[in-house]
């Protein structure tokens, strides 16, 4: 996992080939504009997925893992927390894994929980189970997903 703002976003484009172009989108999109759901950036290499809801605090975020897929989820407005804990750490499976969808869900609690204010970013990789929308109020959210 990582957390940091987007204004240092270059520090982490060598942790994968696309991060610096999902950065880039990142910071010259008009997100406002795009529609929630999901956005076309590079076909099914990587997307975004528009979010605006209500947070669900810590007690209403499930954990969640992705096999297909890493998660830069960046908080556009609002104050995102997101729970966090090592895949290998989950033993209690909520359900089957969702092929179709990349995701699985978790029971277990996260060993820790992260702030990620306006303007600000988390990387989650397949091995890390995140639990986001933990935060409170309106959330928008851009989550870039990056085919591993």
């Amino acid at each position: 996992m990582v957390l940091d703002a987007l204004a240092r976003a270059d520090r982490y484009a060598a942790l994968h080939p696309a991060f610096a172009q999902a950065f880039a989108f990142l910071a010259t999109a008009d997100l406002d504009g795009l529609p929630t759901g999901r956005n076309a950036i590079d076909g099914d290499a990587m997307f975004v997925m528009l979010d605006r809801q209500e947070g669900r605090g810590r007690e209403g975020a499930r954990l969640e893992a992705h096999r297909r897929y890493i998660d830069i989820q960046y908080t556009v407005r609002g104050d995102e927390e997101i729970g966090w804990t090592p895949l290998s750490s989950c033993g209690a499976p909520d359900g089957g894994f969702d092929e179709k969808k990349d995701i699985g869900f978790f029971r277990d609690a996260p060993a820790a929980w992260v702030r990620v204010p306006r303007g600000s970013f988390a990387v989650f990789f397949p091995e890390d189970a995140h639990a986001p929308l933990a935060g409170r109020g309106l959330l928008v959210k851009a989550i870039v997903k990056i085919a591993v």
